[in-house]
This record gives C-alpha cells, structure tokens and sequence, in this order.
C-alpha cells in the first residue's frame, strides 16, 4: 500500500466536509432546520421517533428505535453500528465496536455503506436522547456493578457512558466526504451562587466539555431579546429565532466558529449558513508560499532593549 500526501490543490478543490454541533431550548425548532437542506442529498438519522416538523420534507429518514428492534438490536448499538458505517473501520480499534470485523458484520446486519453515497449531509436528531440511550445500555454493563458487591457502580457507569459518546461522536466528525450536523436540547441552569448558564442536555459531563474540541462549528439556535430581555417580535408577532455562532456572545450560549467566516448571529437557515463556511475555499486559488520565520532578533530591536 502507497501512502499519499494529499496536496494544496488537492485539498483546496475538495468539497467542504462541514461538522456541526447544534443546540437549543426544547421546541424553538432544531429539527426544522432541516427543512433548509437540500432533501435530495440529506439523510435525517431520527433518535427521537420525533419528525412530526418533517413531514412533509422532501428528504430521507431513518428511525433508530423501529429499525434497532426490527433486527432485534440495542438502540445504542444500533447507533454505533450506523456511524461505523458511515466513518468506516477504525484501525486503531481491535475487536470493539469500531473494528473492522464489526464493520463487515454491520454491512450484513445493518445495511450496505453504499446506501449513503447519495447523501451530501447526516443530519442526527438528537445528541440527547443518543447519550440516554448510551447511558442505558452503559448501566447494564459489567463496568456499572462493583466486582466486590455485584451492586450497581454509578461512577462506573458514567464512566463508560462518557468514553462512548465521545467515541461515537468523533467517529462521526471523521465521516470522509459528508457534513455532520448533530443537534441536542440547550438547558438553562443557575450555580449555587444564582449564576446563570447554558448547558447542552447530555447525560454525563464529559461529553458536553469535550465537544467544541470535536466539532468545528457549535451553534446555539435562540430567540432575540431587547435590552430589557423581552422577546423580539416579528411583524406576524412570532419570536425572532436566530444562530448564535461566536463564541464571546453576551448571553453566554454555546458556540464556536473554526471556520472564522460567520457573523456572530446569522439568521436561522442552516442551509445558507453551511453554504457560508464552505465558501471559504471557493474559487480559491492555492496559497503563496508563507514568509519565513524570523530567527533573529533585529539590531534596533537589541539596542532599544538594552
């Protein structure tokens, strides 16, 4: 096997993989952001049974829970087998859920990878019910039980629980060639000293401090409010929703933009919003080569500190 060096123009001319993160309070709209995707080259992965606001897009979807039990799978296991697919084989997984052996058996059990070549975009729905599933199965599995008392080990479970939601999802973000947009429920909570603050809905803490280390984009999807903290009205007297992309917004939301392209608030159109990240390397002609760096300190420099 011949290793090869992807190079600049290679890379520039590649179409742009985009992962995102996207959270927001329960029943702003997450799901429908869908609706701004093309549905011909978007798969909806439904944790939910929940894609009511879907039902008449034009797009595909595929119910975790109705296909786990139709071939008698765990609803997690089921998840991990979907995103092995997706990512393929991890090298460096020997005999786990990731493996290549386990790959050739979810293309038996699961379903042929091909089957989404014709998709540009996995849009799963959600983050929050899969770490609920995660932690489900987690707490029946030999690490959840003390090997002293046989009892049940919360610590233990939590533990494991955390190692699969970050593998699962950095299995994900390596998906080649497809966007990843995950989305979860954003919690209100005040600390001991009356301080607020936003927190994704996720089972564990470890998978909701590791996150914006896993995904290029974290975008909090909110309404807008006035100086007084009153709702911003639309001239139908709707709620004016919008994304939160930067990471220093006021109200202290999730959020994170790698890409450096995005206004600090874009409107609610995951579509349009996508489009501008990937703009980045449109038309882009490949980069000139960068100064060198400088290893020495200038005379005039040296004087003026001595």
């Amino acid at each position: 096997m011949t290793i090869k060096i992807i190079t600049a123009d290679e890379r520039i001319a590649r179409r742009s993989k985009i992962n995102i993160a996207l959270f927001g309070p329960s029943g702003i709209g997450k799901t429908s952001l869908a609706r701004s995707l093309d549905p011909n080259k978007t798969l909806v992965i439904d944790l939910e049974s929940g894609t009511l606001a879907l039902q008449d897009w034009g797009g595909d979807v595929l119910d975790v829970r109705e296909s786990a039990a139709a071939i008698g799978a765990d609803p997690w296991e089921f998840a991990r087998g979907l995103i092995c697919l997706l990512s393929g084989p991890d090298p460096a997984d020997q005999g786990g859920p990731y493996s290549r052996a386990m790959y050739d058996a979810y293309c038996k059990s699961i379903l042929d990878p091909k089957a989404f070549d014709k998709y540009d975009t996995i849009f799963i729905d959600s983050i929050t019910v899969a770490s609920r599933h995660a932690f489900a199965w987690a707490r029946r599995q030999p690490e959840a039980f003390s090997e002293k008392s046989g009892k049940p080990d919360t610590r233990g479970a939590y533990g494991l629980l955390g190692r699969e939601m970050v593998t699962w999802l950095t299995m994900a973000q390596h998906t080649p060639g497809k966007s990843i947009v995950v989305v979860g429920i954003l919690d209100r909570r005040e600390d001991d000293l009356g301080r607020l603050e936003w927190r994704p809905q996720i089972e564990g803490g470890k998978t909701g401090r590791e996150l914006a280390g896993i995904f290029d984009q974290v975008i909090t999807m909110q309404y807008l409010t006035d100086d007084t903290g009153a709702p911003l009205l639309n001239d139908k007297g709707r709620k004016v929703r919008a994304l939160f992309t930067a990471q220093d917004n006021v109200p202290g939301y999730p959020a994170k933009d790698r890409s450096g392209r995005l206004e600090p608030i874009e409107p609610p159109h995951l579509g349009k919003l996508m489009a501008k990240v990937a703009a980045a390397n449109a038309g882009k002609k490949k980069p000139a080569a960068a100064e060198p760096l400088q290893t020495t300190i200038p005379a005039t420099t040296r004087e003026a500190e001595s």
